[in-house]
This record gives C-alpha cells, structure tokens and sequence, in this order.
C-alpha cells in the first residue's frame, strides 16, 4: 500500500516463532527475514476449513504496518479538529480504531483487485495508494481533491488503484462491487473485489440479492461485513436476530476474523482470495471497534460506555498491537517508533498547510459529470433562458 512515506507493501501479525538466529541482537527495520507469528484469535469459520494462524511477515513489513497505521490514525484525528474548526463541512465518519482491516487488506492483494467501500472511506483510499495532500483537500471541497471537492468525506475515488468509493447510500456499495466482480471474471481476469459493509447495512436486501448472483456465477466477490458493533447509535444485537454475520450467506462460506489484529486480515484476506478464484463468492466478517461516534455529529458516548471504549483501545488497538511486536522481535527501539509517530505529525499538518491554500472549485464544476460527453448538451438556468454552460 501507498501512504506518504517509503514502504515496501507486505503483512502483518502476532507473535509464535521466528525464523531468524538467536545469535542476531537486533534485526533491520530493512529486513525481508521471515517471521512467523500466530494470530491473536483463531478464526471462526462457515462452510470451509480457517486458514492457519501462523502467519509470515517480515521486519519490513512491520515496519511498514506502523508507519501506515500511524499515518492513518493520525490523518482521522486531524480530520476530528478540521471538522470542529468548520473546514470540513456535511457528513464526516472518521476511522480510527478500524485501520488494521484496510491494512491488513492492502498487504494481502494488488492494485489491479478492486476495493469499493461505504462512506468510512479515507483510510481505504490512503491504503489504495492515494495521498495525505488529496485528501484533506477533498475532505474541505478543494479543487485538487481525489474527487475535485464535489465527494467530500463519503465520496474518496481512485479508479487507477482500483478503488471504487465511498458511497453514502446504505448498502449500496454492494451490488456494484458484484457487477465489478462480474466484469473480471467475464474479462478473465486473476482478479478479485473486495466489496465493503457495517453490520448497519448487513440485513439489507440488495445486499442478499447481489450475494445470491455472485453465488450463481461464481463471481470472484469477497464481502467484507467490518463489524463494528453500532450501526450508528443501535448495537448489534437491538439490529440483526443473528449477529454472526460471516454466517449470513447461508449457502455461501463465511470468515470471522480478527479485525483489530493486521496480521489476521492478511491472513484472511490472501486465502480467501486463493478460495474465490476458484470457487466463487466468500463472507469475511472483521470484528472491529471504531473510537469516534458514527460520524461527527455523534459523540459516540450514548450508547455505550467511556469504559468500553477505553477497554478496547487498551487491549486490542491495532497500532499497540504492531509496536509490540516490532519491540518483541527488536526492530526498533520505543524512541524510534516515537519518532516515527513525531514525523507523521508534521506529514499531516503540512499537507493539510497546503489543502487549505487549494482553490475551491470552479462554479462550472457544478454541472460536469452529470451528463455523457459528446451530445453538445447545454446547461439552462431556472428561467431556462441563460445558458450557463455548453457540455463537450
């Protein structure tokens, strides 16, 4: 995956065994030497055999876990203080807490698989390769946004990475995914999509209609339920009768994965890729946690506890959970991965100092991709007799 800083995509994990000489003080941050660590949960399965919870990694990728976490975690809470300032304004769903499911994720396929995604949506596209400078521009309707600043915080795109949005409609998302999985196998392409959802959207009925096409034609679909536990303010279990969403396909093979441990995404990720290349659709449900509310209009604290929230963030935060590991193995040193923390800092505030001097759009932004090119078409005013633009 592509954020700001060099990095080398790989994987991540949670300590079992190495493969490295006990003679070996300290290993290079640099270094591809294999690693192999054991998830921190097994994972649950539907219909078919768990991949194993040994997984490999290396020093690089660790590090490279950590820088990615980091950045991400640090453009969300810069994107909190933006929205409060009003420099970003509509909707905004932050992220943070969830970042290991785009990590993990990215670590385990190419650019040429497809990604699309609800509205929670910006750390996706920094994991598909998309920038710091992009982002905040379009998160405060800049002209050099990923979106020319007419997608704001749900509409992050970037096709050349095969990342199909952000969308805002509840669900939505899913059957495009299905028809993006079906344009692959029809171009017989090794290709898969990666289809995106909440536990909010998981009892809607496109959903289980596209799931049923995929099915039918062995499409190459993963779905990917990112249980966070509150679809908005409401818990699972007030929303769904079955909370096991990875059983949901019923006739369809189903994952419940770590969603909070990077190294288990990968994990879960690369095998069910290997599995609907050949076999057709598979759920992928990735327990994970958000510490925002839905989005910056909740405070998040109503419908559950401040201790719930530290609890998680205490036990399962995916960024300790990398940093722990790279000290356990000897990586880099506390003041190193501080460092590291320090630098991002400044990563995001410069590239938000640059954002805010991107010009706002141009007035005739308003009426482009609206209509096909090619038709002459001309765009009326209300009293339909100024014309106020001709389209190419």
């Amino acid at each position: 995956m592509a954020l700001s800083t060099h990095r080398t995509v790989n994987q991540l994990l949670k300590p079992l065994t190495t493969f490295i000489s006990t003679t070996t003080r300290r290993l290079s941050s640099d270094s591809t030497a294999t690693i192999t660590i054991e998830t921190s949960l097994p994972f649950t399965a539907h219909k078919i055999d768990p991949p194993s919870r040994a997984v490999e990694t290396s020093p690089n990728e660790l590090m490279t876990f950590f820088n990615d976490l980091a950045e991400m975690r640090r453009m969300e809470i810069a994107a909190d203080s933006l929205y409060k300032a009003k420099l970003i304004r509509g909707f905004c769903h932050l992220y943070d807490g969830q970042e290991a499911v785009a990590v993990g994720m990215e670590a385990a396929i190419t650019k040429k698989d497809c990604i699309i995604t609800a509205y929670r949506d910006h750390c996706i596209f920094l994991a598909r390769g998309g920038g710091l400078y992009e982002s905040f521009a379009e998160l405060m309707g800049r002209k050099d946004g990923c979106s020319k600043g007419k997608g704001g915080s749900m509409h992050f795109y970037k096709k050349d990475s095969g990342f199909y949005g952000g969308h805002g409609i509840v669900g939505a998302q899913v059957p495009l995914g299905i028809g993006l999985s079906f344009a692959q196998k029809y171009s017989k392409e090794e290709h898969v999509t990666f289809a995106m959802y909440g536990d909010g959207a998981a009892n809607q009925g496109q959903l289980f209609e596209a799931l049923n096409m995929a099915a039918l034609w062995d499409l190459p679909a993963i779905l990917v339920c990112e249980n966070n536990h509150y679809g908005m303010g409401t818990a699972e279990w007030r929303a769904a009768k079955s909370p096991a969403y990875y059983k949901r396909g019923d006739y369809v093979p189903g994952l419940k994965v770590d969603g909070m441990d990077a190294l288990a995404v990968k994990q879960a990720c690369k095998f069910a890729k290997e599995h609907v290349l050949k076999n057709g659709p598979i759920i992928l449900e990735m327990d994970t946690y958000r510490y925002h509310g839905h989005s910056m209009s909740d405070p998040g604290s109503t419908y559950r506890t401040r201790d719930e929230i530290s609890g998680v963030r205490q036990e399962r935060d995916p960024i300790e959970r990398i940093r722990k590991l790279i000290l356990a193995h000897d990586i880099a040193t506390e003041k190193e991965l501080k460092d590291i923390e320090k630098e991002k800092r400044k990563v995001v505030d410069e590239a938000i100092a640059k954002a805010k001097e991107s010009p706002m759009p141009d007035p005739s932004e308003l009426f482009t991709n609206v209509y096909v090119k090619g038709f002459g078409v001309e765009v009326f005013g209300a009293d339909r007799k100024e014309v106020r633009a001709t389209l190419p």
